[in-house]
């Protein structure tokens, strides 16, 4: 299990200097850049040359490339262009209210999803079933956003139950917090719960159908055992797969119904800094988001052995 996780975390950090890489040359080789979108069309040459003498962005790109590198190992990921505030210190103000609406969401998505997708498998071809599965395909076929907004007409401007714009730090009080997430993170949360609920569900029929399962069945194994212990903990290994694939998904989410809820979050740093071709911001929001999904795969994989003790890594067998 060691060597795996040492493994597992080189090739994470290999990623991470590929993701870093491409970003870096690929945002570049886009056309315009953030100095005239900061002086407008209408500049002349000599102050462009000269904002872009101050920014270092005339600088051969080998040498950006270099500097870019050495700031990101220790955490720099250098100013904003526009205010010249650091970027560290953006993210450390966005990071905590998308991260807020992804927790809201994943815990929303998890228990309604598998406990959906449990009975929705127990009671096949049942009212029930049916029920569930075409409130799984509505979640699956309506954006998050469009989610957000019915939530926020609904909830926050009819009944006046929960607020629908901004944020409250959890350390101005629990109950703020969550009042002003319950919304974005049920619009992010509804979507994640019906594509676990899906592969919960076959995940679970597939299972059924198995030897071990008629052999129990046979013995006179009560349901509740069978499912339980038989079948949900070989079922669980593809739901969790998809449930940490479906990471990124709800960050992405995310960036939507930020913008619909007045949210400040990773999503509209993101937006506005590739608007105004910000490169510093956009290359350190795509690394806080690459460094989530990397350490996501990680515990997958590692979850993988607490579920079937069958899978060990590192010692040659699975």
């Amino acid at each position: 299990m060691r060597r795996y996780i040492i493994k597992r975390i080189l090739h994470g950090l290999f990623v991470m200097w590929l993701v870093a890489t491409v970003l870096f040359f690929g945002l570049r080789a886009l056309p315009g850049g953030p100095v005239r979108t900061m002086l407008g069309q209408d500049a002349t040459p000599e102050t462009v040359n000269r904002l872009r003498n101050e920014l270092g962005l005339n600088d051969p790109l080998p040498v950006q490339y270099v500097d870019w590198m050495t700031d990101l190992l220790v955490l720099n990921f250098g100013q904003d262009i526009v205010s010249r505030e650091a970027v560290s210190t953006l993210l450390a103000s966005a990071v905590p209210k998308t991260f807020s609406i992804g927790i809201v969401a994943i815990i929303i998505g998890l228990s309604l999803g598998l406990s959906t997708g449990i009975v929705s498998a127990v009671k096949r071809d049942h009212p029930v079933d049916y029920v569930s599965t075409v409130a799984a395909f509505l979640g699956l076929s309506v954006p998050a956003f469009f989610i957000g907004i019915v939530l926020a007409v609904v909830f926050a401007v009819e009944l006046g139950l929960l607020p629908t714009f901004g944020y409250t730090p959890l350390s101005e009080g629990f109950v703020p917090w969550l009042e002003h997430l319950i919304l974005p993170g049920v619009a992010v949360g509804l979507p994640y719960a019906a594509v676990i609920m899906r592969i919960t569900r076959s995940s679970l029929l597939e299972v059924e159908g198995e030897m071990y399962m008629q052999t129990a069945y046979a013995k006179g194994v009560n349901s509740r055992t069978q499912l339980y212990k038989h079948a949900l903990p070989n079922a669980l290994l593809p739901v969790v797969t998809i449930a940490g694939i479906q990471v990124a998904i709800v960050l992405v989410g995310s960036v939507t119904v930020e913008l619909v809820f007045g949210i400040r979050g990773l999503g509209r740093l993101l937006v506005n800094s590739i608007l105004s071709r910000n490169y510093p911001i956009t290359q350190g929001t795509i690394i806080v988001v690459a460094a989530v999904m990397v350490t996501v795969n990680l515990v997958v994989d590692v979850v993988y052995t607490f579920i079937d003790p069958r899978i060990r890594y590192g010692d040659g067998q699975r």
